[in-house]
This record gives structure tokens, C-alpha cells and sequence, in this order.
């Protein structure tokens, strides 16, 4: 349920056609095969009942709670649960006047998948319900929140044969748009092999597909005679849902590449793989 943001290596420019392909694999720097990652299905964080706060108080609690998790990159929000979403069920108890509450998260059958108990706070501040004190019990509690949300999708998977952690992805190589010349099925014909390569299963057809990557190439005009190249790898699961984003960025000599891609193909493909395989794994909850 939790997703993250990653940073890989940076394309150094091109230095020419006669550099081809090095220049494409390039040195780490500080930015550019960007991978997002989108929200699993939500997790619905209502005002708690059982909390010893009052209503108002308890909803700036949840509210703080879903601030706190979605800062942690678990898809929380302060709302009643609908039949499909998880919960996080808040409650407290009196222990000599400290109030400690406990936080259980329930999947959608009301099933109980485990709790984490949060550190006692003095049972006046707690009973005041003051917005400082509910915001610093929400930020201390959820990165334990988010370990433990984790854990839990991690176990579904690894018990289900049939899930993306017990098996290679079937992925689809959809249609590259957007490059000149030969690139768009030079470029997809390249991520074909190079996915391959990294050990994902690479498929003709949609049916049976886990995974769906588009690609999108757009050349900008810079000045000085060059071109910026920004390769966008889009990388959806078979139902149309997102699952992340690799980015690609270059500048070359302008026109070096409005006819033939071949010669950089495979070394764009190779740095792309990497980046899409990394999308799967998370996806899949193999790392």
C-alpha cells in the first residue's frame, strides 16, 4: 500500500554521432530516469469514536492521521470507509493518567491485519484535544503505520502462487510516439529486448499482460545548435491504472537524430529497462 518516489541516474548530452551509444549509459547525477509511483487502494481514516477525544477533536485527529500517512506515502484520508477501502480503526485507554492509543488496520472485511500502539500522552493534554497535540501523536505514530502497511502487503502477496512477487511480469511493449525517423519502433523494439534481458517476461498481445509500457518521445530546439530529447516511459498496469513513470533526459547536436535511432536504440532501451524493471518490482513488492 505504500509507494515511493526514486531518483536514478542521470543521461550525460551527446557529444556526437560518432559517440554513439556511451554517451546514452552516462555517469549517476542528480536527476533525470524518474519513477513515480501512484497509491495502492486507499485507506480511509474516519473521526474515531473510541479515542476519549470529542467529535470535533477526533476529526482533527483523522485528519492529522491522513496528513501524517500521506507524508509517509501510504493513500490515506480522513473519510468513512467505503465497502473496498481499508481502515485504520483509532481507539485509547485511560493507564493512570496517561491516555494511550492504539491503532489497528482493518482490509475491507473488517479483518484485523495488525496494531501498533502509540506512546503515552498525559491525559489532560489528550481530553484538550488541541490541534498541536493531535498533529504530534499523528506524525510519531505513522511511519509505524507505514512499516507495518507494508509488512501486510508484502505477506498477501508472498501466500498468493499467483501474485507478481512469486512470478516474472508479463509486459507489453505498446506503441512508441513522437521521435523522428525510425525512432518510434526502433526505440520500442530495442525496450523489447532490453526488458527481456532483465529478466521480465515480454509479451505480443494484451490478454494476460500484467503490465502495459508506452512510450512518448517529445525533441525540443535549444539554442547553440542543439536539441533537448525527453524520452517518457509510461508504464500502466493491464486494467489502465498507472503504476509509475520512467523519464528520460538528453541534449543533443540538433537533427542528429531526425533519421536513424539505431545507433543509440539499444543504450537508451538498456537505461530504460532498468528504470521500468525497478517500477515492477515495487509494484510487485519484490524490493
Amino acid at each position: 500500500m505504500r509507494r515511493v518516489l526514486l531518483l536514478v541516474a542521470l543521461l550525460l548530452p551527446l557529444a556526437g554521432c560518432g559517440e554513439l551509444p556511451e554517451p546514452f549509459l552516462g555517469n549517476p547525477g542528480p536527476a533525470a530516469l524518474r519513477l513515480r509511483q501512484p497509491p495502492a487502494p486507499r485507506l480511509a481514516v474516519p473521526p474515531p469514536g473510541m479515542a476519549l477525544l470529542s467529535d470535533g477533536a477526533a476529526a482533527g485527529f483523522a485528519a492529522a492521521l491522513a496528513q501524517s500517512l500521506r507524508a509517509q506515502e501510504v493513500p490515506a484520508f480522513a473519510l468513512r470507509p467505503a465497502r473496498t477501502d481499508w481502515r485504520l480503526a483509532v481507539a485509547a485507554s485511560d493507564h493512570d493518567e496517561m491516555v494511550v492509543p492504539t491503532y489497528t488496520v482493518l482490509n475491507p472485511q473488517g479483518q484485523s491485519q495488525g496494531m501498533v500502539t502509540g506512546a503515552p500522552i498525559p491525559a489532560a493534554a489528550w481530553a484538550a484535544g488541541k490541534p498541536a497535540t493531535l498533529k504530534a501523536a499523528a506524525e510519531a505514530v505513522a511511519p509505524q503505520l507505514a512499516h507495518l502497511l507494508t509488512g501486510v502487503e508484502v505477506a498477501l502477496m508472498r501466500a498468493d502462487p499467483n501474485s507478481l512477487y512469486n512470478r516474472p511480469a508479463r509486459v507489453l511493449i505498446a506503441a512508441v510516439t513522437g521521435a523522428p525517423g525510425n525512432g518510434d519502433a526502433t526505440l520500442a523494439g530495442a525496450l523489447r529486448i532490453a526488458l527481456k534481458t532483465v529478466g521480465e517476461q515480454v509479451q505480443p498481445k494484451l490478454a494476460g499482460a500484467d503490465f502495459v509500457v508506452h512510450g512518448q518521445v517529445r525533441m525540443t530546439p535549444l539554442p547553440g545548435g542543439k536539441q533537448r530529447v525527453e524520452v517518457r516511459w509510461i508504464v500502466d498496469t493491464a486494467a489502465g491504472a498507472e503504476g509509475g513513470r520512467v523519464f528520460q533526459l538528453n541534449v543533443i547536436p540538433a537533427g542528429s537524430l531526425d533519421h536513424d535511432w539505431t545507433p543509440v536504440a539499444p543504450a537508451i532501451a538498456a537505461q530504460a529497462a532498468s528504470g521500468v524493471k525497478e517500477v515492477i518490482l515495487r509494484q510487485s513488492r519484490r524490493k
